[in-house]
Parts: structure tokens; C-alpha cells; sequence
């Protein structure tokens, strides 16, 4: 059975990754638990899960030479914009040196290699006014995050060109669903949102609230993850992986209201440092390749919430 190694697979979006290709593949699991929890990934055997920090790279090394992994999906990173901007050399180390690290391992000791995974962010785009967010449009990180993740795609396509490694980006837009920490407070929107329906506590707007986001649900992230992966045709290339779809944040609350069934009170303060206003993807390419993004935000919100227990 072949072989991936999913870094950042305990967290929200790596266990749904981990769950879906532990139908074909023999998972293994590199993470440092700052995010993740194991609970998330309790179908994965004890001897595939290394707790290890992504910036080990002597650990990184050996894992890599002796496990010789068919696939790798690389998740771990600092995942939140406002600690990369209290925490820039932090940022810096985790989501692009060690980024960088681990295609030079691949590079000197995997030659069988059959794909590498980035997850990118649509931070790259930045506060830029064009709309939608194409892979050929203007670039404009405006966070440390952001500028870390635009320079591991850069690496990963610069790794394609000069070495032949099949590597691939996606610029994950605005994920959701079951498993998101809701009381981190590094967590997404939707999912601060639930916290807040299901405490019925005040809900906190930054901003007007008229910030718009596409929002994609965790199961199409998973269906455009296997489709680039099992494509050689998405080797050094960059994708959005979104719904194509824009929504206001305001919109969201009042579609959490009618989908629970009751209100809650929201307030407003400042949008925040490093915040963007507006955004949405243009999907045509990853479109291109048979990615069909299956569920609205009204659907995905039901499953989400129901799997969390608050309907029945």
C-alpha cells in the first residue's frame, strides 16, 4: 500500500484529509499537537503519528529517507493571521523555512516521489479590489501569514521547475465544518459564529459585518485534495480551492439564525489589523481538472451543525 505523510493531520482540515485517504493509503501523521488534537485522528495506528514540530529537521530527515512516503500533504503552519503579526520570526520559521526544508529533503533523499501538497491561503491576494480572485491575479500579502505562505508557493513551483518535483499549490479560501476548534480564538469565522449560537452569547463583528468571504465546506476541500493529488497535470501548478461564491458576514449570521432556529445579539467594533474586506474565487481551473464544489453554504452549515449536536 502506498505511502502519505500528512503534516498538520491531527488539526481540523488534516484529519479530514487523514479520514478520507485511510480508505486507499497507509496515513502517517507529523504533528506537534499546538493545533491539532488526537482525538481528531483516532483511526490512525499509534505507530503512524509522530508528535514532532514541523521545524525538527534532522526528524524531518529521517522520517522522510526511511518511510520514502508516495505523497505528501503539508498542512502545518501558524495558522493564524494575528499571531503571525505578534509572532513574525515565528511565522517565518514554521510556514516558510520549514517549508523550504522539507522540499530540500525530498529533493536530496526521495526519488520516487509521486506528489506534494502546499496548503496556500487566499491571504496571498491581499486588499486588492479585483474580483474574483484569479491565479493569475495581482498578489498583495499584507500579514506576515500571508507573505509566508506566498513565498511556500513560490518555493514549491521554483521546485517543480529546477528539479522535477511534482508539487502542487492550493490557496484554501474561508474552510468550515466538523472538527473546527470553536473557542480558539484562532479559529474561523463560522466556527466563532456556532460558538456563539450555541452559548446564545453576543456574536462580535470587526468591521461593518459587509466583509464578504468564500466559503467552502470541509468535504469539497477533501474532493479537490484527491483530484490534484491523482493529476499529473496539477504538478507545478497553483489553485484556489473555493465555491466560486461570495457571501457577507452579516449574511452568514442571519443564515446560522434560520438554520438553528432562534437569534442571538451581535455587536460591532473595529475591523482589525491585517483583516481583508472582500473576497472570492475564481475556481475555473481547479474546475478544469473535475473539481465540482458540492454543498452551498446552506447545506454546509446544516451538516456542520448538526454534527456539532446542535440540531437533531
Amino acid at each position: 500500500m502506498k505511502k502519505v505523510l500528512v503534516t498538520g493531520g491531527a488539526g481540523f482540515i488534516g484529519s479530514h484529509i487523514c479520514e478520507n485517504l485511510n480508505k486507499t493509503l497507509d496515513v502517517y501523521v507529523l504533528d506537534n499537537l499546538s493545533n491539532g488534537d488526537l482525538q481528531n485522528i483516532k483511526f490512525i495506528n499509534d505507530d503512524h503519528i509522530f508528535i514532532e514540530d514541523i521545524r525538527n529537521k534532522k526528524f524531518l530527515t529521517n522520517i522522510i529517507k526511511e518511510y520514502q512516503f508516495n505523497y505528501i500533504i503539508h498542512l502545518a503552519a501558524v495558522v493564524s493571521v494575528a499571531d503571525s503579526i505578534l509572532y513574525p520570526e515565528l511565522s517565518h520559521e514554521v510556514n516558510a523555512r520549514a517549508t523550504f526544508d522539507l522540499l530540500d529533503i525530498v529533493r536530496q533523499h526521495h526519488i520516487n516521489i509521486e506528489k506534494i501538497i502546499f496548503a496556500s491561503s487566499a491571504a496571498v491576494y491581499g486588499n486588492l479590489p479585483t474580483l474574483p480572485k484569479r491565479i493569475d491575479s495581482p498578489v498583495m500579502p499584507i500579514s506576515p501569514y500571508a507573505v509566508d505562505k506566498y513565498y511556500g508557493e513560490r518555493t514549491l513551483l521554483n521546485y517543480h521547475l529546477l528539479y522535477r518535483l511534482p508539487t502542487v499549490a492550493l490557496r484554501f479560501f474561508n474552510v468550515y465544518g466538523p472538527r473546527q476548534k470553536s473557542t480558539s480564538p484562532y479559529s474561523g469565522v463560522i466556527s466563532k459564529m456556532f460558538n456563539c449560537y450555541r452559548n446564545r452569547c453576543d456574536f462580535t463583528f470587526y468591521g461593518d459585518g459587509l466583509q464578504t468571504r468564500d466559503y467552502i465546506y470541509i468535504n469539497d476541500l477533501v474532493s479537490a485534495v484527491n483530484i490534484v493529488m491523482n493529476i499529473e497535470e496539477s504538478n507545478g501548478q497553483v489553485f484556489n480551492v473555493a465555491t466560486g461564491k461570495e457571501t457577507s458576514l452579516e449574511n452568514v449570521f442571519d443564515l446560522f439564525a434560520s438554520t438553528v432556529g432562534y437569534s442571538i445579539n451581535c455587536h460591532y467594533k473595529d475591523m482589525r489589523s491585517g483583516d481583508i474586506k472582500h473576497s472570492y474565487a475564481d475556481i475555473s481551473e481547479l474546475e478544469k481538472l473535475g473539481y465540482i464544489p458540492k454543498y452551498d453554504l446552506k447545506d454546509g452549515l446544516r451538516n456542520y451543525v448538526k454534527s456539532e449536536g446542535l440540531l437533531v
